[in-house]
């Protein structure tokens, strides 16, 4: 409720009542917000632990509680943000933290919300209100000493437009030939979309995750009825035109002998079994398969290779599939426990292995962390705090060459390291059996060469943390839709997957990098194809420029 000044009473019980009025309803207004700051935080708490969970045979089911509690968490801070009496001020800052403790006797934090990030490329309108030239009060006239300048962010609203291609027809009055100009080609051969269509509806359903009957409903507002079928076969005939740049990716990445590796579950409707389960459950109709990343980036430790990505499915969680990705690869893999991984590890007739293993760190630390936030065990704490503290290392060392990080991590990580070591031995010896922190220690300790790795090259990463990022985007997808149609459709995800994503790591906007490929690729040299990678690539304009 607010109230301009000449409306208010003049009376002064009047305004006293009004006081009073006021102040109960703020009252009111900040004890539902303070309910809803409680709820929020209880609930972020909650899906930070679920999400530091280790893959394991309920990982499915928790995967599932994040995403639910996540809309429950949504919909409570637009509630909020609702019954708020003022607003929260926006600042250049982090976004709010979550709590470290949340009880009946914790006040929850309120902490400035981060501004939006707007690009400097972003078109700008000027629009300037000039209180004219005289006085409004004297009619003097008015001078200029300065402006007062604020922004405020507008959305020019997508429509569809249609392109008439008219090829004028001539005649020759001397020899009466008929001149006109051939037709252009087309991404897809007597088809009505363009390139840039084109990359906005791949962008639209495999980096936005927006299913294809929603896209039929965007484009009907915008006054086109495209069919769901139609946009299938488009999509469809689009993947065809982009896969020879998708085997130059997936050929690039496996070639590095440095590879980070990580999958994650995703649902496929298998069109051979009865009794579909459309709640989105695991029933007879839909069967469980899998999404690999297999990752390179070289940026942290400032190698020459371009960054890339590779998404691989698999109908199943079988070793076959990985020892199939990888059979031409060599060199170090960096991963979780998987245990599809071993033979990769193991020395051949020759006693050479075909990869050395690199351990993830933040996995461990993981593992300690739920322990301390659950038992508050002190020996929990003290991991983390050594661990710690050779992160603290790596975060001073990231981007530097290979040499330079090696060499930091050989005076400053490696007595850590070997610390760590002799402690988590002589913590063992004390701790139960069949204890979790006893079944901590062992993990650490069971594969500890792959742990120091990284301390002997100084291109490993401490953890495995970039290939988790990488399937990120997959995690998001499956909260938009329940499961892939079939075993070919998640193939295409995967690869669609491959090209977006490394356009991405390659600072790319991908609906522009797309749009400019798809226009291109049916007329460019087959022997230049490499011109068009997301490393390579240059807008038509510009190449054409540079040639």
């Amino acid at each position: 409720m607010s109230f301009q000044p000449a409306s208010l009473p003049n009376d002064p019980i009047a305004l006293k009542a009004l006081v009073a009025q006021l102040q109960a309803q703020n009252i009111a207004l900040s004890a539902t917000v303070r309910v809803f700051e409680q709820h929020i935080a209880n609930l972020q708490l909650r899906i930070a632990k679920l999400k530091r969970q280790a893959f394991g045979k309920a990982s499915e089911k928790v995967e599932r509680e994040i995403q639910q509690l996540e809309l429950v968490l949504e919909d409570l801070l637009i509630a909020k943000a609702e019954a708020s009496s003022s607003p929260v001020e926006e600042e250049d800052e982090a976004p709010e933290p979550v709590p470290e403790k949340v009880g009946d006797d914790a006040a929850p934090v309120r902490a400035p919300r981060r501004r939006p990030r707007v690009s400097a490329d972003t078109p700008r309108e000027r629009r300037e209100l000039d209180p004219g030239t005289t006085c409004s009060d004297c009619g003097g006239q008015l001078r200029r000493v300065g402006e007062d300048v604020s922004e405020m962010l507008d959305m020019i609203v997508a429509q569809l437009k249609v392109i008439e291609i008219a090829r004028v027809k001539k005649s020759c009055r001397g020899c009466d030939k008929m001149v006109q100009v051939a037709a252009p080609s087309r991404p897809i051969p007597g088809s009505m979309a363009t390139a840039s269509l084109l990359a906005y509806i791949l962008v639209s359903k495999f980096d936005d995750h927006l299913p294809l009957y929603r896209l039929n409903e965007i484009f009907a507002r915008m006054g086109a009825d495209i069919p769901d079928t139609t946009l299938v076969d488009w999509c469809g005939r689009a993947m065809k035109l982009l896969l020879p740049l998708v085997e130059r990716i997936e050929s690039h990445v496996m070639a590095s002998d440095l590879l980070h590796a990580d999958d994650t579950p995703i649902r496929v409707l298998d069109r051979s079994l009865r009794n579909l389960n459309v709640s989105g459950n695991l029933g007879k109709g839909v069967r469980k398969g899998r999404i690999w990343a297999y990752l390179l980036d070289q940026r942290p430790w400032a190698g020459p290779a371009p960054p890339g990505v590779a998404y691989k499915f698999a109908a199943n969680w079988k070793e076959e599939h990985v020892l199939g990705h990888l059979r031409h690869a060599r060199g170090i893999l960096q991963a979780d426990g998987y245990k599809g991984y071993g033979k990769l590890y193991a020395p051949n007739a020759d006693g050479i292995a075909q990869f050395r293993e690199a351990a993830c760190w933040a996995h461990l630390r993981r593992d300690f962390h739920d322990l301390w936030v659950g038992s508050k065990s002190q020996i929990a704490r003290e991991a983390l705090d050594r661990i710690g503290a050779i992160y603290d290392i790596e975060s001073q060392i990231t981007g530097q060459s290979a040499q330079v990080r090696l060499a930091a991590r050989q005076t400053q990580s490696k007595p850590r390291v070997e610390a760590f070591h002799a402690w988590a031995q002589a913590q063992l010896t004390k701790l139960p059996g069949k204890s979790d922190l006893g079944n901590a220690f062992r993990y650490a300790l069971s594969r500890w060469p792959a742990f120091c790795l990284f301390l002997e090259d100084g291109r490993v990463a401490i953890d495995n943390n970039p290939a988790e990022r990488a399937l990120k985007s997959i995690g998001i997808g499956r909260k938009n839709w329940l499961f892939a149609g079939a075993d070919t459709g998640a193939e295409t995800l995967a690869r669609a997957m491959t090209i977006i994503e490394t356009a991405k790591m390659n600072g790319l906007d991908p609906q522009a990098y797309l749009a400019d490929v798809l226009a291109r690729i049916n007329d460019h040299k087959i022997n230049r194809l490499d011109e068009l990678l997301p490393w390579n690539w240059r807008p038509l304009m510009q190449a054409a420029k540079a040639a």
